[in-house]
């Protein structure tokens, strides 16, 4: 059994614990996820079963769409729902629909974000979430990443109350936490702020409605049709520019030749996927950091075609 799974994480399991209730449920072990959801988030979660745990690596880099809600008004611990409050102030004055919208103009492109405390990052070895839970701050150095798009889902003209909340909807690149995000909104805003709801709603090419709950998966191991909802490995590709090759290169590939960038791929960054004719992903490669014009295998992920 190969191919991806589209997952519907529930809220309160970790990535970790949706693989573990998986394994029991295919009875299988060979079983990875793509990236780490936190608890509290639900929502598309690839899962990677058999063979196809090769390319887990390039659904976690791929881009990522979320909806949530940011609550304006307190901070918390964690940055999210979950928390202790560590900050309050009463919004004390209406916010306007375009001072939110300005906010997100402002917070689109490249921004800098340093990673919560209670999250996966490792510092020393460790993650900075067991730092957290002993009660310890440390350094930890921030990142740059990429917000494609942020939509306002509130068609309101002014936020009122102690505590504004609204919805909101992000594209963007790996390594963006939204828990953050929400924050830098209500900072730029002039309040403390935390991520009070939060589903992913897309995971490189795949959607909330390819998902399956745990049941439904269950149904279908039951009823012997489980198969017929996996993707196949190029489910987790489509997203890296392709080159495809004739059947004698595809020998080549199968045994890690070096081969000639295409003129088509020469200004590209990062991996590249090699298909046949019929749309079956080979290998990927990369360019060669030594020969100009050459690329080199990463990982032959298939030599049975």
């Amino acid at each position: 059994m190969e191919g991806i799974l589209p997952l519907y994480k529930p809220k309160g399991m970790t990535s970790h614990d949706c693989v573990f209730r998986l394994r029991k449920i295919l009875r299988m072990k060979k079983i990875g996820h793509t990236g780490t959801l936190d608890p509290d988030v639900t929502g598309v979660l690839p899962i990677c079963l058999g063979r196809a745990t090769k390319v887990a690596e390039y659904i976690t880099d791929a881009g990522k769409s979320y909806e949530g809600e940011v609550t304006i008004g307190f901070s918390t611990t964690t940055e999210d729902a979950s928390g202790e409050v560590v900050e309050q102030k009463d919004v004390n004055a209406p916010i306007t629909r375009e001072q939110i919208l300005a906010v997100l103009r402002n917070l689109t492109g490249e921004i800098t974000q340093t990673p919560p405390m209670f999250s996966a990052v490792k510092i020393n070895g460790k993650r900075l979430y067991e730092y957290a839970r002993q009660g310890i701050e440390v350094e930890r150095p921030s990142r740059q990443v990429h917000i494609y798009s942020i939509e306002l889902l509130d068609d309101r003209a002014n936020f009122t109350g102690k505590n504004i909340t609204f919805r909101f909807r992000v594209a963007c690149s790996k390594g963006t936490y939204i828990r953050t995000l929400a924050v830098m909104i209500g900072r730029e805003l002039g309040y403390p702020a935390h991520m009070s709801e939060l589903v992913r709603i897309k995971s490189a090419a795949l959607t909330l409605e390819d998902c399956l709950t745990f049941e439904e998966i269950e149904d279908r191991v039951e009823k012997g049709n489980f198969t017929e909802v996996l993707r196949p490995m190029e489910a987790a590709l489509s997203h890296l520019p392709k080159f495809q090759i004739s059947g004698k290169v595809a020998e080549k590939v199968k045994n890690g030749a070096v081969l000639t960038i295409p003129d088509h791929l020469l200004d590209t960054k990062g991996p590249i996927a090699i298909e046949t004719l019929d749309g079956f992903v080979l290998a990927i490669y990369e360019h060669h950091p030594r020969k100009p014009g050459l690329m080199k295998p990463v990982k032959v992920l298939r030599n049975d075609i």
